[in-house]
């Protein structure tokens, strides 16, 4: 079975306290977009993993990979072929939205996802979503207009590890998301103005250079709002017209990876 993995946005995500476990609790609005990565999938004797693609460099081929572990966790020897085409560690779910797409081909269901990681709950129901907890409250969100993205990442990765560490000092609950409800792309807009993304801040000290995708999003004809994603190191740009999407893609420095793509249902 071929299916595909999209990758995973956090056009918001606050950060509202910590548990004693030391897990942070969030507060999200994921989506996600029309580029992604592609997987093929068939059961057989043994478990086995090839991946291809323009970002496959560095990629593990063995368990320390999370289709390996989905697999894994449903029960089911396989053949797994991926075509990597999301960056690693790039804040946008690539592993957690492959992990995903093998548990659907594989029929699997949610439980233990959560297990796989924080994300894969999420990137498994694959719909607009609000994430709370430590990613395992899931709740619907209003109808989103007709929007674009372009993503952009400068090629540095950037682990989840020390950007959560440089959020010491979180402790006590954090304002949540706003009333979720928008009008529009434009109200749509005004709402995402009223929050934040806390991991942004953190991020930075980790990879500097995101300061340059958010400034060159910013400048870019038609972009509504530049925002970090995750844990970084991408960045995104929202736009009102596929056309200003896909030039602002092409105007980014050569060498970057830089993706349009529309917001899916």
């Amino acid at each position: 079975m071929r299916v595909f993995a999209p990758a995973k946005v956090n056009l918001a995500l606050h950060v509202t306290g910590r548990r004693a476990d030391g897990y942070h609790l969030l507060d999200s609005l994921v989506v996600f977009a029309g580029v992604g990565d592609w997987l093929e999938v068939t059961p057989a004797p043994e478990m086995a993993l090839h991946v291809t693609g323009p970002c496959a460099a560095g990629v593990p081929v063995n368990a320390g990979n999370l289709v390996w572990r989905a697999a894994d966790l449903a029960g089911v020897s396989a053949r797994i072929g991926l075509e990597k085409h999301l960056p690693s560690a790039g804040g946008i779910g690539g592993g957690s939205a492959d992990a995903a797409a093998v548990l659907r081909a594989l029929g699997a269901g949610a439980a233990g996802a959560e297990a796989l990681g924080a994300d894969v709950p999420v990137c498994l129901r694959g719909r607009p979503a609000r994430m709370r907890g430590i990613g395992e409250v899931l709740d619907p969100v209003p109808d989103l207009p007709a929007m674009w993205l372009l993503l952009v990442n400068a090629g540095v990765a950037v682990p989840t590890g020390p950007v959560f560490a440089g959020l010491a000092g979180f402790g006590a609950a954090l304002p949540a998301l706003p009333a979720l409800g928008w009008d529009g792309f434009g109200g749509f807009v005004d709402w995402l103005a009223q929050t934040r993304n806390d991991l942004e801040r953190p991020a930075l000290a980790v990879a500097p250079v995101i300061a340059e995708v958010l400034a060159r999003l910013d400048a870019a004809p038609g972009c509504a709002l530049a925002r970090m994603s995750g844990s970084g190191g991408t960045c995104f740009g929202l736009f009102a017209r596929e056309a200003d999407a896909r030039a602002a893609a092409a105007a980014m420095p050569e060498g970057w990876w830089a993706e349009a793509a529309e917001v899916l249902p």
